[in-house]
Parts: structure tokens; sequence; C-alpha cells
């Protein structure tokens, strides 16, 4: 049983590292919140292994991830409250072994991997930092097999989204903090942009264009996930809804930016979070199609355009972020 000391350890950590993420989570309902808290809290201590400010060199980096691994599947005790909790809300979940494994493989690519030549290489690396946090949280919900079997594929795409919203707009965080390029090299050099611009910092229209290639693939990434979010548990899905609605908000800041993220970092205001936060709760009071008000609340959205263009507002599959 995981202890009301071990959640608010948890919760904690997602209200300072997570607050986008924060803000939807508090609309879950108990049961599944603050299991939510105890996976965030395993992913930000995994992740703070590589990337907080004092790391240590490889080798230790390393050897931390694999003991956070084997006391994350009760391989080996631990006194980390967080690690505790999250190998309880594993067992009790019946979250695969696999997925854990997934997500600490991800984080100990980042070791040593600060490149991606394609897509699908970064896709690969984000099947563990991303499709199997997706995966996570949907055992946490305990759907029946078939439900399951629905929800998964979208929200692996949703769990990608995410993370492809987080690399485009942290362009400039990640070469300023960690010397990192996310965004596939094929897809600069499509837009004929040079991994030494990037790293320069130097924005200009070949840039933009390549942020906006990716940006749109995103948003096909969205639509994907978001028509998986009805096969969720009533109670849940508002909660899934606003964190759609609020990683892609972001999108709206990247092209008011004319796409530099380069040169700045976007962010959502506190006021700009409760706004859309009232908004799709009051959407979602008079119609449960979560597609349906995704699209009515993001309008800056570039499928939102489209399906306006076209005048179609069905529960049609699209892919991107």
């Amino acid at each position: 049983m995981v202890e009301q000391t071990q959640v608010a350890r948890s919760k904690r950590i997602q209200r300072r590292t997570g607050k986008t993420f924060h803000v939807a989570t508090r609309l879950l309902p108990k049961r599944i919140r603050h299991a939510t808290y105890v996976l965030y809290g395993f992913f930000r201590t995994a992740d703070e292994v590589v990337d907080a400010e004092d790391t240590g060199p490889p080798a230790e980096q390393r050897a931390e991830l694999d003991r956070l691994r084997r006391a994350a599947l009760g391989e080996e005790p631990t006194d980390d409250p967080v690690l505790e909790a999250f190998a309880e809300v594993t067992a009790e979940h019946g979250i695969a072994d696999e997925d854990v494994r997934s997500f600490v493989d991800a984080m100990e690519s980042d070791v040593d991997t600060d490149r991606y030549e394609t897509y699908e290489e970064l896709e690969t690396y984000m099947d563990g930092s991303a499709a199997a946090v997706g995966r996570m949280m949907t055992a946490i919900m305990d759907l029946d097999a078939e439900t399951e079997a629905a929800a998964l594929p979208h929200a692996t795409k949703l769990g990608e989204a995410f993370q492809m919203t987080n690399f485009i707009r942290d362009v400039r965080e990640d070469v300023v903090e960690r010397d990192r390029i996310y965004l596939p090299m094929e897809t600069l050099r499509r837009h004929g942009v040079s991994e030494e611009q990037i790293l320069e910092l130097s924005f200009d229209a070949n840039v933009a264009a390549a942020v906006r290639e990716e940006l749109a693939r995103t948003e096909r990434l969205y639509e994907e996930g978001v028509a998986g979010i009805k096969y969720l548990p009533d109670d849940c899905q508002l909660a899934v809804l606003l964190a759609a609605v609020l990683y892609a908000d972001h999108h709206r800041l990247i092209r008011d930016l004319g796409y530099d993220t380069v040169s700045t970092t976007p962010e959502l205001s506190f006021a700009r979070k409760i706004s859309l936060l009232v908004r799709t709760r009051w959407k979602w009071q008079w119609n449960k199609d979560p597609e349906a008000v995704f699209h009515e609340v993001c309008r800056g959205f570039d499928g939102t355009r489209d399906r306006h263009e076209h005048g179609s507002r069905g529960s049609g599959v699209a892919q991107s972020d």
C-alpha cells in the first residue's frame, strides 16, 4: 500500500518540475491521481540522473540508472520513498516490466546520444521516453482487456505528441543546458540548416521551415492520440483531454514567435493555463466528444483549421506530434 507521505513527495516533484501536467493531473479521480503522482516522481528521478546540473560522469550515471531500474522492478530493496512507491504501484496495476525497462533505457541513452539522424531514430528513443509513459498511464486506469487494446495505440501516440512538443519548444534549452539537438538532423538538412547553426542558436527562415515541418508532424500525432481518449474511464477523460489541450497550446505560442524556439523558449502563463482549463471544462459540460472539444478549444491548431475549412467534424484520425 502506497503511503500518503510517498504520494506527497511525488506530488511535490510534479508540482515543481511538471507544472503543465500538474494542472491536468489534479482533475483525475483520487484513485488515478495518486498513482500518477508516483509515476511522475519516478520519471523525474530517473531523468535527473542524466539531466540535473550536478550529474556525475557517464559510468556513474549508468550505474545509478541500473540501480533505479532494479529497485523500480522490485529486484532489490530500496529506502528511496519515490522508488519504493513506484515499485508498489507497478505491482498493484500490473505495469509491464518491459515498459519500465524501456523508459530507463531511454534515459540511459541520453548519457551518450545527443543527436538523432532520422525521425525513425527519434521515434525509437521516444518509445521509452514517452510512449512507455502513455502505456503506464493507461495501465493504472485498470481498463478491461478489450478496451485497453483499443486505447493503447492512441496512448502511445499521445505520449509521443507531448514529447515532441517539448522537443520543439525546448530547442534553445536543450542546446544551452545539454548540448543536445532533438530535431532530426535529416529535417534540418532538408531545409538547409546545419548542426552548427542550431548550436550557435542562429535563427532564420530555414530554421523556421524545419520547425514548422516537425510541428505539423506532431499535430498529426495529437490527432491520433486524442482519438483514443474516448476509450478511457469516463472520470479520466477530461484530465487527459486537458493535458492534450495544454501541451498543444504551445504550438500557438510557437507560431506567434514565427517558429523561433532557438532565440527563446515559449512558456504558457499561469493565467493562460487557467483560461484553457475553464474553456475545456465548459465545452466538456455540453459535449463529451474529446476530439470535438479538443479542436474547439485549440483553434490555432493546424488540424483544426483543416477540419473547419473542409466542414468536417467527426472522429476522423490523422497523425502528429
